[in-house]
């Protein structure tokens, strides 16, 4: 087939598919409607000529290169880049000396733009802090991590904090369409099966640059793109997965009981579809949370943490290096002792409060701290249970009407022996048993 870039041939390097097709206005932005709105405080800085210094944090793919680039080129201002992988102080002051000498000589300001800015080390941090204080340049650092752990007070404190959000399926498909119509991009050379935009679609995985990188390799070998194309050029084949339909279902469905059966190898090979499939990795971390309670509980307490930190992680860092946070947790849930006294205990629970099963707070209990709660009698007989051997006394502590009700019964299985040995030791010292 003809290049696509012939058109391009007097140009030595051809630029790549997600350059060109970078938006030039913020109305050609495609996601983070709750930045680009008319009162947002990035609009109102965009039209305003003062210099600024900004903070853009999200997951990779969400246009936060885009965005510093449309700012430098609305606000009609000198765009310089710099990797905070590869640069250093010397990198940082001569940008910054740079930009002086462009705004004292012409009056033209420069937006100095900081990729994985989270990467810089204090040092490097501190050497952008006088451009940012006496508006030397309008600064703009991006991140994927929490700025509030990666960046120092004194630099964030100057700077505006905005977050962005992982583009939606449709947001990734309109960038798809755009791209293969658009003058800049394909041209309408190309054409892309329903399929094959779909199957784009799963594979970016919320990530816009990454879609159309894929696009172009399918693009370089046919004009008419389908599924089997899009396959041999990412070399990733089609995973039969409609996240609002049965397969969705189906297979979180087999994750869940392939966990809660021990089975680590099936609930990994789900957990893989899941990813292939484009799944939103946030959906499987809150189910294996979920599990880690509803079928672990107290036969492995740990397993929570597991869980909740590959949630935290998943959410800091996302794909592809969350997979393994996700394999981390679905491997110790698979493998923990599993016990499933938590979820009946607080279904009793609820269910008693339901059926009206509730009564009177006893009073020994009852919060005496607020004035006149003395004369109600709010809080007398209360004994203090640090005040006795093995910090427990016995009193009443549940309603009258519930006081025989039994709703929290451990198992024996893994660390929930010994909790259930303890707890049938103190249930009976405290009903007098």
């Amino acid at each position: 087939m003809e290049s696509l870039f012939d058109s391009a041939a007097e140009e030595a390097t051809p630029q790549p598919l997600a350059v060109r097709m970078r938006p030039r206005t913020l109305d050609e932005v495609v996601g983070q409607r709750h930045l680009l709105e008319s009162s947002t405080p990035l609009r109102r800085l965009v039209e305003s000529e003062a210099p600024m210094s900004l903070f853009l944090w999200g997951p990779p793919g969400t246009g936060k290169t885009t965005l510093a680039y449309v700012v430098s080129n609305v606000t009609k201002r000198r765009f310089v880049e710099i990797s905070a992988v590869s640069a250093g102080v010397k990198d940082v002051r001569a940008a910054i000396d740079n930009a002086r000498r462009e705004l004292g000589m012409t009056g033209r300001q420069t937006v100095l733009f900081v990729d994985e800015v989270h990467r810089f080390n204090k040092a490097q941090q501190d050497a952008l802090l006088p451009a940012v204080e006496n508006r030397w340049v309008t600064f703009i650092g991006a991140t994927t991590e929490n700025p509030f752990f990666s960046v120092i007070s004194p630099l964030l404190s100057r700077s505006l904090l905005l977050t962005l959000e992982s583009l939606t399926d449709d947001d990734i498909r309109a960038v798809l369409e755009r791209a293969v119509a658009d003058p800049r991009g394909l041209d309408g050379r190309v054409t892309l099966a329903p399929e094959a935009l779909d199957h784009l679609v799963r594979l970016a995985g919320g990530d816009a640059r990454r879609s159309l990188t894929y696009l172009e390799a399918a693009a370089l070998l046919a004009d008419d793109i389908t599924v089997e194309v899009v396959e041999k050029a990412v070399d990733k084949a089609a995973v039969r997965y409609d996240r609002q339909g049965d397969q969705h279902y189906d297979v979180i469905s087999a994750f869940i009981k392939s966990m809660r059966g021990s089975d680590a190898d099936a609930a990994l090979h789900y957990l893989a579809r899941m990813i292939e499939a484009g799944e939103d990795p946030r959906f499987i971390a809150r189910r294996i949370v979920i599990f880690a309670s509803e079928d672990v509980g107290m036969a492995d307490p740990t397993c929570l943490q597991t869980a909740v930190a590959a949630a935290q992680a998943v959410q800091l860092i996302g794909l592809p290096e969350g997979q393994i946070n996700l394999a981390h947790a679905v491997i110790h849930c698979a493998l923990a002792p599993k016990s499933n006294a938590v979820v009946k205990a607080i279904g009793a629970a609820i269910g008693d409060v339901r059926r009206g099963l509730i009564g009177q707070v006893p009073g020994h209990l009852r919060d005496a701290h607020y004035p006149g709660a003395a004369k109600l009698g709010h809080g007398e007989g209360y004994k203090y249970p640090h005040d006795f051997e093995h910090g427990l006394v016995r009193q009443d502590y549940a309603p009258e009407q519930i006081r025989d009700r039994r709703y929290y019964e451990p198992t024996r299985h893994g660390a929930e022996a010994p909790v259930a040995d303890r707890w049938s030791k103190i249930r009976d010292f405290l009903r007098g048993s």
